[in-house]
């Protein structure tokens, strides 16, 4: 199965693309294309890990390769990019884990009600 996620980061205006598949069901790859120099570094060692058991990823007792690589990959980068949220839910699809539905983050300045 086939997801992709089109990502669009907030106000650093970078866009971000992720492919990712799975021919099994269980091992996800990626394709990660961004304007971001720090977001296509992060896809570039997405691509040089070995396929990613999507079942481990989201064990609670286990240690995710996907967030892993992402803290490595964008140290000094923004700690709220919006980026590693889209690359794990598109892995999630990809695995069959999870229904392929839009997730929002919707940010207001000012009172709230």
């Amino acid at each position: 199965m086939q997801a992709k996620a089109e990502i669009d980061a907030g106000v650093c205006g970078f866009h971000t693309d992720v492919n990712a598949s799975s021919e099994d069901g269980m091992f996800v790859t990626f394709e990660i294309m961004s304007d971001c120099d720090k977001i296509r570094g992060l896809g570039e060692a997405m691509k040089a890990t070995p396929p990613i058991n999507a079942y481990e990823e989201i064990s609670p007792v286990g240690d995710s390769v996907v967030m892993a690589t992402v803290r490595e990959c964008l140290r000094g980068c923004c700690a709220g990019c919006a980026v590693p949220v889209g690359i794990f839910k598109s892995m999630q699809v990809a695995a069959g884990l999870a229904l392929p539905k839009d997730i929002c983050i919707r940010i207001v300045k000012g009172d709230v009600e």
